[in-house]
């Protein structure tokens, strides 16, 4: 019932059948989880025939490495959006608790957007190539901060040491063990500056 009205809700428009699909997915992770996701299923929330998908992709990963992409894009945003709020050292924690963020609002996604990328060798190209690319965010942050660009391995391993900080809060940060820490120090965003702030390469605010 809730898929057929799904489709009559949301019909699909011609010549826009690879993004009516994307967004079918990510309605379907959102509401169902990872496991509901099929082409079958998919076809039937964007309101096409059980075929359409195989225009756009030959099998189910094909369609998950599109909506991993499609999430690689929001986090982007998401990370570019916050560094152009703060101020002066402020930044670099502005984009941890950005991504931090991302990821408990939109769980699944978060968690498809790292199982497409499992088996292969690295990480999607988006995520490292292109100066707007989340890595590159955390890396240039760091040199306009006073990181030395011509540093080479250290400034490569300081970006992934923080990547894996905001990753690692991330996975935890929800945890009710934490809770009592949110309450004492005035709220979840609080508490991510207050975490952020006691890793070395994360200025608190008031290094800002």
């Amino acid at each position: 019932m809730r898929e057929s009205h799904a489709a009559e809700s949301r019909p699909y428009h011609h010549g826009d059948l690879r993004r009516a699909l994307v967004d079918a997915a990510r309605r379907l992770l959102e509401t169902d989880g990872p496991s509901a996701l099929s082409l079958r299923a998919v076809a039937r929330e964007a309101g096409v025939s059980p075929a359409a998908p195989y225009h756009h992709f030959k099998d189910k990963g094909e369609l998950l490495d599109a909506v991993a992409h499609e999430g690689w894009m929001m986090l982007d945003q998401a990370m570019a959006d916050a560094k152009a709020k703060a101020e002066g050292r402020a930044k670099l924690t502005a984009i941890g608790i950005a991504y931090v963020c991302f990821a408990r609002d939109n769980p699944a996604l978060y968690r498809v957007m790292y199982d497409a990328a499992r088996d292969k060798e690295s990480l999607p190209m988006e995520v490292k190539e292109g100066e707007d690319s989340a890595y590159c965010k955390v890396r240039n942050t760091m040199v306009e901060l006073g990181a030395d660009p011509d540093a080479g391995l250290d400034l490569e391993l300081a970006t992934v040491a923080a990547w894996c900080a905001g990753h690692g809060l991330a996975e935890m940060a929800g945890f009710r063990q934490f809770d009592h820490l949110k309450e004492e120090l005035g709220g979840e965003e609080a508490f991510l500056h207050a975490v952020f702030s006691h890793m070395g390469l994360f200025p608190g605010p008031h290094q800002a």
